[in-house]
């Protein structure tokens, strides 16, 4: 598939590009963008184009008739209603049809054939930004659409597709009818794509070819150092993955004139589960925070239930498995934790709350690996205990990527909340900044694109989310 290797982007960016920058008139840029975007999509497999359409299509019905129907609330609601049992309904069908089945099979005896459904890419995303749009319409926070290709433009367009971040309507509205050229935020956009390339390629790569020697290739050897050294690893070329793309996305975004939100914000930096999931995966915490969170009664009523409620749909829609379930509600439970002894934890020095929220981030990607409950169960106990001694091989993986460990924990530093853009205002210290910056994100490329070269096989791990 396409999504798999970015030599794709090597020849669909500048192309996209080329044509986008071509024509100045804002309707014929979104159309533009509609196409290319389709044609990302649509490269890998075409048949899903069908499926993004149809999702596309029905949430700009829905919300016409939403807006039509404003003072007539029974049509307002089978609106609404039909966008959240459709939407819903076709992301129960792609993504957890074999999970529903197997748990079915596996309760009530039966022996219901599988499916077997490809899961369409980004179909996590897509749904949760469309029906995010049917809802603030209802609630009349937005206004509907009314042009077809302006909003099919904002339901598939391939910078942030397939793994985020979700973009809300009411961010881009007025971008999708109104985006003046600003050099400067085509700029800034070139910068933070170089370095969400660079993250991806360089540094989470990097780091995954040793995350499957010690968590695939030496499983059953390793010892208990070798372990948390595995799953600390695996942390980081997650969040780097993931990060990278986001990095991507938004830097994409600003060259063709949009603003997206942020999805990252140093989640090493937390000082809690719950600060480190306040800075991990923004857009999707805000989603479920504003759509079930806070319907369900927020922090007023039943607060430790709409916790466990959220992390159990959190775990789910990481994908169709228990041990992303296992995951979110590990996490759900330390959350609870957190809100009903908060007077301990202010207690405790600052170190302190880094090493614990550290801990159980690093430890919770145990569950999130691993998909086999046996394999799970193995591993588990050897970061307790393991009667392995450490491998030789160790030590010499310590010595040979000690600079990659360098950049990795540079990268993990809140530089910019250390020190802050106002810091940074006098002229002359503001034009080396930019000099520099310019700099280094051309190093970012030029070292990202010598490594594609090399190998052209760069999935992004939350596309299969």
């Amino acid at each position: 598939m396409v999504f798999s290797s970015l030599t794709f982007l090597y020849f669909f960016l500048p192309l996209s590009i080329v044509f986008y920058f071509a024509f100045k008139n804002v309707r014929v840029q979104n159309f533009i963008l509609l196409a290319f975007s389709f044609i990302f999509y649509a490269w890998g497999e075409p048949v899903w184009v069908i499926l993004l359409l149809f999702s596309g299509l029905l949430d700009y019905f829905n919300g016409l008739l939403i807006h039509k129907f404003r003072e007539n609330k029974p049509v307002r609601l089978f609106a609404l209603v039909n966008s959240i049992v459709i939407n819903l309904g076709l992301l129960a069908t792609f993504k957890y049809a074999d999970f529903i089945i197997q748990n079915t099979n596996f309760l009530l005896g039966t022996s219901f054939t599988e499916p077997n459904i490809l899961l369409p890419v980004g179909i996590s995303f897509y749904t949760f930004q469309t029906l995010s749009y049917t809802i603030d319409v209802y609630k009349g926070e937005v206004k509907a659409e009314k042009n077809p290709i302006d909003f099919l433009m904002f339901v598939s367009l391939f910078p942030q597709l397939v793994a985020g971040p979700i973009v809300r309507y009411a961010e881009v509205a007025a971008q999708t009818r109104l985006r003046p050229l600003d050099w400067d935020l085509v700029a800034t956009g070139v910068n933070r794509f170089c370095l969400g390339l660079f993250k991806k390629v360089v540094l989470a790569n990097s780091v995954g070819i040793l995350v499957e020697k010690y968590l695939q290739v030496q499983f059953n050897d390793l010892s208990t150092p070798e372990a948390w050294f595995g799953i600390v690893l695996y942390s980081l070329q997650l969040y780097f993955d993931f990060s990278g793309y986001s990095d991507m996305a938004i830097g994409l975004g600003r060259i063709f004139g949009f603003t997206f939100p942020e999805n990252f914000r140093h989640p090493y930096a937390a000082t809690s589960v719950a600060n480190f999931y306040q800075r991990w995966h923004m857009t999707l915490g805000r989603f479920l925070r504003d759509y079930v969170y806070i319907p369900l009664g927020g922090n007023k009523k039943y607060q430790i239930r709409n916790i466990l409620v959220v992390w159990f749909l959190t775990g789910l829609w990481h994908g169709a498995s228990w041990n992303f379930v296992l995951w979110g509600l590990f996490l759900g439970v330390f959350m609870v934790i957190e809100k009903v002894l908060k007077k301990y934890f202010d207690l405790l020095p600052r170190f302190a709350l880094y090493a614990y929220a550290l801990l159980v981030v690093n430890f919770s990607r145990s569950f999130f690996y691993f998909d086999d409950f046996d394999k799970l169960g193995i591993f588990l106990g050897k970061l307790f205990y393991s009667p392995n001694p450490i491998g030789a091989g160790w030590g010499t993986d310590l010595a040979s990527y000690a600079f990659l460990y360098v950049v990795v924990i540079l990268f993990c530093i809140p530089w910019d909340e250390i020190f802050p853009k106002e810091s940074r205002t006098n002229e002359v210290v503001s034009k080396y900044y930019r000099g520099f910056s310019l700099g280094i994100n051309l190093l970012f490329l030029l070292l990202a694109t010598a490594l594609i070269v090399d190998d052209t096989y760069n999935p992004f791990i939350y596309f299969r989310f």
